[in-house]
């Protein structure tokens, strides 16, 4: 698929201003979009949408579902609205800080009004909220049933499924009825978030469309041991016989480090090819009902991917052959169009490339990786192909001015010779300089746009604490700031 000349920002949903401690899908939401359009912007970009854990320290990368959409994302003021509940049942709201989320506040919170809402729904819905229910779960019952089993068969066990009592970790049938007659009403109550969930994003995907902006997703190649997926459809994984992980994803060492150990489970590709990848096509299929365009993070595993033996250390595993271009062709055949983006950042090699361009997938250049005194460096703006998505940071990396901050005094030369910038507004002058560059899609994020240092970075790679908590208040949707930044995507011909 190729892509007109566009620009874009990505602030993910958790970030937006809102009364409960947490962006969500009501007034918050639609308030960036109209933010968006008044910045002549045309994408939005956001981390996945699945429910986070706090034992994995909300990573939006590691979910309980990579179909299901996160229940702190539900206005509970739109569930008000339509009268599931109540003023005084949304008092006493919490002080929740402004600026950061405080996960398990706003769970704690959320979670007891989600269930006096779904006890409401089924009290006083009408038939016609009733049918829309049950359409919503016959609809969505490929992945639905396995996702609220799962759910709700953590209230009664602890800890990882893996650790599960052997009957329901193996999926033994008989065992696996009984738990659905006994916990039926649980499983009703979770099946009813993800279909508030999914109404409540649908309004505000056509809200985004008819104002211009096009929601860009994000698609994680791996998705988290400890999920619905895995369990629920233990055959597409590269399981033991107990169902527990032969290989886990990771990164072979490089000079300098041990490499990396992910610890989530692989794929069977072999049987997925014999099955016509179909869990990956329902995957792909729920979450295109969901967004535009979607971002693919670690690109490179579709090519070639590195397997470690469960247990074992980065230096133990070794390459295997992705499913390469015969994926993408099955998947061409069954949706049509390919509008993906492609995170092909760190491991490049020929077979990557090769596979991207194949479909002309565009890669990712970040500004910040850029060498800036090496001449002719991938990562400058100067040199950037059409065919790319261009960064001015991502959810990975500091702010601008953070990473400005720390650069070496000979890089920051270098960087304002290349830019033709005098740093004293370095974070517009990096801005300027990805409109400015050929690559077909521009991003910023909203903590660039507003000059924020590394107070303001969503997530350091590696820590599991203090991240994806930054949140912007209504104040920081600035009016000059949108001028700004729609003077330079006119000045660079973007749509």
């Amino acid at each position: 698929m190729r892509f007109d000349r566009q620009s874009g920002v990505f602030m993910h949903l958790t970030s937006l201003p809102g009364p409960h401690g947490i962006g969500d899908l009501g007034d918050g939401a639609r308030t960036f979009v109209d933010w968006l359009d008044s910045a002549e912007q045309s994408l939005w970009q956001f981390c996945p949408l699945g429910p986070t854990s706090s034992v994995l320290g909300n990573s939006p990368y590691q979910s309980y579902s990579a179909f299901a959409g996160n229940p702190l994302l539900v206005s509970l003021e739109r569930l008000r609205e339509r009268g599931y509940l109540t003023d005084e049942e949304l008092e006493p709201v919490p002080d929740f800080s402004d600026h950061e989320v405080e996960y398990d506040r706003v769970g704690d919170y959320k979670r007891e009004k989600l269930r006096a809402a779904f006890d409401r729904f089924e009290e006083v819905a009408t038939s016609d909220e009733r049918e829309a229910f049950e359409a919503f779960r016959d609809r969505e019952s490929a992945w639905l049933d396995g996702y609220a089993l799962f759910m709700s068969l953590r209230t009664r066990y602890d800890g990882a499924w893996v650790d599960w009592p052997e009957e329901i970790r193996t999926h033994d049938e008989d065992a696996l009825e009984r738990h659905r007659e006994e916990l039926d009403a649980e499983i009703r109550y979770r099946e009813f978030v993800q279909f508030v969930f999914d109404r409540q994003w649908r309004d505000l995907k056509e809200y985004a469309n008819e104002r211009g902006v096009r929601l860009v997703g994000d698609l994680p190649i791996y998705v988290a041991l400890d999920s619905a997926d895995v369990w629920a459809a233990p055959e597409a994984f590269d399981l033991t016989e107990e169902n527990e992980p032969a290989v886990v994803a990771g990164v072979p060492p490089n000079p300098g480090d041990d490499g990396q150990s992910w610890g989530n489970p692989l794929y069977d590709w072999e049987y997925l090819r014999e099955n016509d990848y179909d869990w990956w096509m329902d995957r792909l299929k729920r979450l295109f009902e969901l967004v535009d365009i979607t971002r693919i993070d670690h690109f490179k595993g579709f090519d070639e991917y590195w397997a470690i033996p469960a247990g074992e250390p980065p230096a133990a595993g070794e390459w295997r052959e992705g499913p390469g271009a015969e994926f993408f062709e099955a998947v061409e055949r069954e949706l049509g169009d390919l509008p993906f983006v492609v995170e092909d950042l760190g491991f490049i090699d020929r077979g990557v490339v090769n596979l991207r361009d194949r479909f002309d997938f565009p890669g990712m250049r970040v500004p910040q990786y850029a060498a800036w005194c090496e001449q002719g460096h991938m990562y400058q703006p100067m040199h950037y192909p059409e065919n790319c998505a261009a960064y001015t940071s991502t959810h990975d990396t500091d702010t601008l001015v953070g990473y400005y901050g720390d650069l070496p005094g000979d890089q920051r030369d270098c960087l304002h010779y290349n830019i033709g910038a005098d740093g004293s507004e370095i974070h517009w002058s990096i801005i300027d300089a990805v409109w400015r560059s050929n690559a077909v899609l521009a991003f910023t994020t909203m903590q660039d746009v507003l000059g924020l240092g590394s107070e303001a970075r969503f997530n350091v790679p590696g820590t599991a604490e203090g991240n994806w908590r930054w949140r912007c208040t209504e104040e920081g949707f600035d009016d000059d700031c949108a001028n700004r930044l729609a003077g330079l995507t006119d000045e660079h011909i973007r749509d």
